[in-house]
């Protein structure tokens, strides 16, 4: 751990680690039996910029020890700052290697997805944001985060930035009532939420996408039916049977929206690819037509395909009347979509920037 630049008590159990923790520590284990060939696995998708940049330091020295480093990534910056030479892949198919210097970021995202991705400007930005639909007002969870207030409207997206550990998704959980020990207000559309209690959360008409979809977004070894169908069986019941042809033709539309690439509706969950298992876990929230989505890292692990067509997601949803509470550890990310951005350390909220005051110094600065 101390090679790597971590300080962390060694017999603290995994299980109470942040995800990001939790990658620091698979990437000591990698290093600590002297492998001559490590593969790093989008190792950065919850590391914060400080916690990046160290790992960036580890791999140089590493390969100044002559170890090979496979570095699998879909962030552009990291690949051109890291790499000698890339290769791509599409489809399960190889397209090309090249030297890095031979390449740029447009050939290379031309190869990934076979075609061009523009960034555009989101359109929920040209809309006036509408009535309140939540309102927090000094939300608490001792150890975790303290006095944190915010709004979110219609046809927005907001924004949350902080480094890790900065309480972001607590607040977010807090919010959707999975933190018991929780104090404060949560008003959906004015009304006061009970803290605590996710059915009257859902009642709300909220949803929460989590960061980590494969431990706590989706039932892997379930279908797809059954993945999205799973917090509203309510609404595809009568007299306590699911009536399964009205739940297939539901499924059936969002999947279609949502262009998820899958055999059939019956295919297994965790055999699809990780922007398409994100697809299914934002589908889930859409069939309950919630007011209010919560969105945690909805990008993380997937590629820059799969990343366009959530950003598009996003975008539509928030156009629809839905406000959207969206955390991310991407900056550009954050920057290119919120209409505003709250920022959080250490577990107090410590600004909001509005889209003209967007940049990624004033950010950061915020931030840390």
């Amino acid at each position: 751990m101390a090679e790597i630049g971590v300080d962390m008590d060694v017999h603290t159990p995994v299980a109470q680690l942040t995800t990001g923790q939790e990658q620091m520590v698979q990437i000591a284990a990698a290093i600590g039996i002297n492998a001559r060939i490590i593969i790093f696995d989008e190792p950065t998708s919850s590391l914060s910029v400080h916690d990046s940049e160290q790992l960036f330091r580890l791999i140089g020295r590493l390969k100044e020890r002559g170890t090979t480093i496979i570095y699998v990534s879909h962030r552009m910056d990291e690949i051109f700052r890291i790499c000698d030479f890339v290769s791509v892949l599409r489809d399960g198919k190889h397209v090309a290697t090249e030297p890095i210097a031979q390449t740029n970021r447009q050939r290379l995202i031309r190869q990934m997805v076979g075609r061009d991705v523009l960034a555009k400007r989101p359109n929920h930005l040209d809309l006036a944001p509408g009535e309140e639909i939540l309102r927090v007002e000094n939300l608490s969870s001792i150890g975790k985060f303290d006095k944190v207030s915010l709004a979110v409207r219609r046809n927005e997206i907001v924004g949350m930035a902080g480094l890790v550990g900065a309480g972001r998704t607590d607040v977010a959980k807090a919010i959707f009532g999975l933190d018991r020990q929780a104090t404060g207000d949560v008003y959906v559309k004015g009304e006061k939420v009970r803290l605590g209690n996710v059915n009257e959360s859902m009642k709300r008409r909220m949803g929460y996408l989590p960061e980590d979809r494969k431990k706590e977004g989706l039932v892997l070894m379930m279908s797809i039916l059954d993945n999205i169908s799973l917090p509203h069986l309510d609404f595809f019941s009568r007299l306590g049977f699911v009536d399964q042809g009205k739940e297939r033709t539901e499924v059936q539309k969002l999947t279609s929206r949502l262009r998820v690439k899958a055999p059939s509706l019956d295919s297994v969950t965790a055999g699809l690819s990780g922007g398409n298992q994100q697809k299914v876990a934002i589908a889930k929230w859409l069939a309950r037509s919630c007011e209010l989505l919560m969105v945690d890292e909805p990008t993380r692990g997937v590629d820059v395909g799969a990343k366009a067509e959530i950003y598009e997601l996003l975008d539509e949803i928030a156009c629809q009347g839905v406000a959207v509470l969206m955390i991310s550890s991407e900056l550009p990310e954050l920057l290119s979509l919120s209409r505003r951005i709250i920022t959080m350390r250490e577990g107090y909220v410590t600004g909001e920037l509005s889209h003209d005051q967007f940049s990624q110094e004033a950010l950061l600065h915020l931030m840390a």
